[in-house]
């Protein structure tokens, strides 16, 4: 590397140096990686220098720079990382040699991480310590024998990727313990952009994989990341005069006028979506590297297997004349969603997936990894990011229940979400989000920017969804209670704005507009007014009434208040503050108590065609259905397009009699077909019909969890076998669950079952709030039938990942259940739901 013409010198002592690296320091023309290559050439032409006059003729030995100054980005306050390289033939001329070189450096006050060894000392200590050999990948030669220097890089090299399955792993440990200390770069207020994770060690272990040719980090934007860490490091040192790598808040503004940016805030955020690009890189990196490691390790097994399998076809096919090679051993892909499979511990696209055709496909697959538990595959992300065609406004029903799905996944989450960031998919689906990525949030009690707080806020209110009737509602306000902040003004008051736009932009009807905005303008309401304000003041709680408007509303904005605490850091939550928010809400809902007296929904009048098939049903005294298709409203062109009906609505009639309820979902759940809405009731039959009988009409919503819908001939004739008992579910569910792998997924909350209190003069009302899974309301509706009550309707929904179901039932006699038969029936219920 050699300097240019302008900081020439002939002078190789001190003062020649000192004066024209300060020149180069104090010119304004070159910043970032320019200087830091001018740097490093100056210092290179000097010690260069220092070397030659001291030992002109000089054999078995070299100069050699390692780590940063290897790799040639000096900053200005850098140490200077040099080996001095020797065969061992004079060991008291390299002593020589090394004051000669050391002292002039020192004299400067420059810091010098220095080492004196032979090729083979160097291997060894390389192999000992992890650190050196890190720095020893980035050997550079500057002076003397360049044959010693080449010959070590290669020893080096070789080295590294020879002991790579064991030092890679030791790699890993030794960041996941420097993160454990410094923190995460991009949520710290006073970063460390060295040592924190994202930080630039982080960057330098991503060479060192990289190096090993076992993994590499993905390089979209990697590289800008690192310039842009240093070039802060940069500035950090010119301003403080100091070896730093702390930005510290005193020194913010400083940094951001030395780097020509705005402000504090504006360096903050540049810094932290750096930090996040190399976060998300080593996450993928370090999610391959262990998998290419366990593949090596069961592959001698593998291979044994491909032999045994081997042998037994050729025994099987003996005298065909061919033989038959027991081949690759191909990945087990086993499916999660429509068009999304899990192999190698990744969600990733099926073969018969077509993005470009299918633009809820990002949502369902974030959701379908979510709840799995599975990361999402960075080759399938990018894959939609580039040919996935933006969602049509409003969003179809499916993109929105997908989105909800994702943000009740609990902490999986996270990393789904942030793999969707890293593509830009985020900012696609949701434009307001640009505003609050990476934005710093500068409070003490604060622990994330705001993006990842209202992440976090999600997860928080995944765990409080059985406390809620609308969990979708919930979920989704939690992402965006805080998406006001980096507008002028109330971030409350420009958030409710923003929510409306939002909300109707996902597809929600008027009314839950309107509730989610009430969210996002008051979410701060409950918590300030009980520790600010006097509750025993009329007025007070009449205030907190009149904003939030109803008792469900009141619901949502409880829960989200805790969610949102919890989610801000331990400094924002504890028993106390807690206890006033329930005391101030338990007197909210005595205010609003009158407001809203709950009642049993009044049925609608059956249409023709239920009409019609209740008296089919009734005179072939077996169950009759109606499939029909219910595509989802939008532009024409869409329709046309996707060609697919979001689902379709299942209308069956069957006479009354005990066990239709779980007859039917079960036999919806061996089908995989997934219940959106349901609604079961009790229809009168015509007068004109000889018999006084009923039938029971249930006119639900389904969907295919993947792949196409069955035929209504053979739901009908499983039906028929379910509710004569000659098909048995139960047998039939264990074994299709046995034949699948178990996933870990997520911990869901528990589920829920209470009795809803003066809800119905006719019947009990059980409520249900429970994780949606196959089979659920087969569970729940075996579990009604051995405690021996008649359910007279059902109103069940899917929200996202939550089931919010609705029972009346009643006695054998048809009157409501005594208040301890009810308890027990719910707990029994609940009991059944969580073995």
């Amino acid at each position: 590397m050699t300097r240019t013409d302008d900081h020439k010198t002939d002078d190789t002592g001190p003062s020649g140096y000192a004066a024209a690296r300060l020149h180069l320091l104090n010119e304004g023309a070159r910043s970032g990686p320019p200087r830091r290559t001018a740097l490093a050439g100056l210092t290179d032409d000097w010690l260069t220098g220092l070397f030659t006059a001291a030992a002109p003729t000089a054999k078995g030995v070299s100069l050699v720079a390692v780590g940063g100054y290897g790799r040639g980005e000096l900053s200005p306050r850098s140490d200077l990382d040099l080996l001095l390289l020797h065969d061992g033939s004079d060991p008291a001329a390299v002593a020589a040699l090394a004051d000669r070189l050391w002292y002039p450096v020192w004299d400067l006050g420059i810091s010098l991480d220095h080492s004196v060894r032979t090729p083979a000392e160097a291997r060894k200590t390389a192999g000992e310590d992890l650190k050196v050999q890190l720095g020893l990948l980035d050997a550079r030669h500057l002076a003397g024998d360049l044959g010693l220097t080449a010959g070590l890089r290669t020893a080096i090299l070789a080295d590294w990727r020879n002991q790579a399955p064991r030092r890679l792993p030791e790699l890993q440990e030794l960041c996941a313990e420097r993160a454990e200390r410094h923190g995460e770069l991009r949520f710290l207020l006073e970063p460390d952009l060295k040592e924190a994770r994202g930080g630039l060690r982080d960057a330098t272990a991503l060479r060192a994989v990289a190096a090993s040719w076992l993994a590499d980090a993905p390089r979209e934007g990697l590289d800008d990341a690192r310039r842009r860490l240093l070039d802060a490091r940069d500035a950090l040192h010119l301003v403080t005069g100091r070896a730093t790598d702390r930005l510290a808040l005193q020194e913010q503004d400083q940094v951001a006028a030395e780097l020509g940016l705005l402000d504090a805030d504006t360096l903050l955020r540049q810094v932290y979506e750096a930090a996040r690009v190399i976060s998300y890189a080593g996450d993928v990196t370090w999610r391959e590297v262990n998998r290419v490691l366990r593949a090596r390790a069961v592959r001698p097994r593998l291979r044994q297997l491909a032999r045994e399998r081997s042998d037994f076809l050729r025994r099987a096919v003996a005298g065909d004349g061919r033989a038959l090679g027991g081949g690759k051993p191909v990945a087990e892909r086993s499916p999660l969603a429509e068009g999304v499979v899990e192999q190698d511990g990744e969600a990733v696209l099926a073969r018969t997936a077509r993005p470009e055709r299918d633009p809820v496909l990002p949502l369902r697959a974030a959701a379908a990894a979510a709840q799995a538990a599975l990361p999402l595959s960075p080759h399938a992300v990018r894959r939609m990011a580039a040919t996935t065609r933006p969602l049509p406004t409003p969003w179809p029903a499916e993109a929105r229940e997908q989105l909800i799905t994702l943000l009740g996944s609990g902490r999986p989450t996270v990393d789904v979400w942030e793999a969707l960031e890293a593509e830009g998919l985020i900012s696609r689906l949701l434009p307001d989000w640009e505003r609050v990525r990476c934005r710093p949030q500068r409070n003490a009690v604060h622990l994330w920017t705001v993006d990842r707080h209202l992440i976090e806020t999600a997860v928080r209110a995944s765990a409080l969804t059985r406390r809620v009737s609308r969990p979708d509602l919930l979920l989704v306000a939690a992402l965006l209670h805080d998406i006001g902040k980096g507008w002028p003004g109330d971030h409350s008051v420009a958030g409710e704005i923003i929510a409306k736009d939002v909300a109707a932009r996902l597809g929600f009807d008027r009314a839950d507009v309107g509730v989610l905005a009430t969210l996002v303008r008051h979410h701060l309401l409950l918590v300030e007014t009980a520790t600010r304000r006097d509750l025993d003041d009329p007025a007070t709680v009449r205030a907190v009434a009149d904003a939030v408007g109803s008792e469900s509303t009141l619901e949502l904005l409880h829960a989200l208040t805790e969610a949102d605490a919890l989610a801000t850091g331990p400094a924002a939550w504890s028993t106390w503050r807690g206890s006033l928010v329930t005391d101030l809400v338990r007197r909210v809902l005595a205010v609003l108590a009158g407001e809203h007296p709950g009642t049993e929904p009044e049925p609608a009048a059956p249409t023709a065609e239920q009409e019609r098939l209740a008296i089919e049903a009734h005179r072939t005294g077996g169950p009759v259905l109606a499939l029909r298709a219910q595509a989802e409203p939008g532009p024409p062109e869409e329709s046309a397009e996707t060609g697919e009906p979001l689902g379709v609505e299942l209308v069956i009639a069957v006479p009354d009699q005990p066990g239709v309820l779980p007859a039917l979902a079960g036999v919806l759940a061996l089908h995989r077909l997934t219940v959106r809405t349901g609604g079961l009731r009790t229809l009168r039959l015509p007068d004109d019909v000889d018999d006084d009988g009923s039938v029971l009409l249930l006119d639900w919503r389904v969907a295919a969890e993947y792949g196409s819908l069955p035929q209504s001939s053979r739901l009908r004739a499983d039906l028929v076998r379910a509710l004569d008992g000659s098909l048995d579910i139960t047998h039939r569910l264990a074994e299709r669950d046995a034949a699948y792998p178990r996933r870990r997924g997520r911990a869901a909350p528990p589920p829920r079952v209470t009795v809803a209190p003066a809800a119905s003069r006719h019947a009990t009302v059980i409520e249900v709030r429970a994780q949606d899974a196959p089979g659920l309301l087969f569970r729940i509706g075996t579990a009604l039938e051995k405690a021996a009550v008649r359910v007279r309707s059902m109103h069940a929904s899917t929200l996202g990942a939550n089931a919010v179901d609705a029972f009346y039932v009643t006695s054998g006699t048809g009157a409501p259940l005594p208040p301890e038969d009810a308890t027990a029936t719910a707990r029994l219920l609940e009991e059944a739901l969580r073995a």
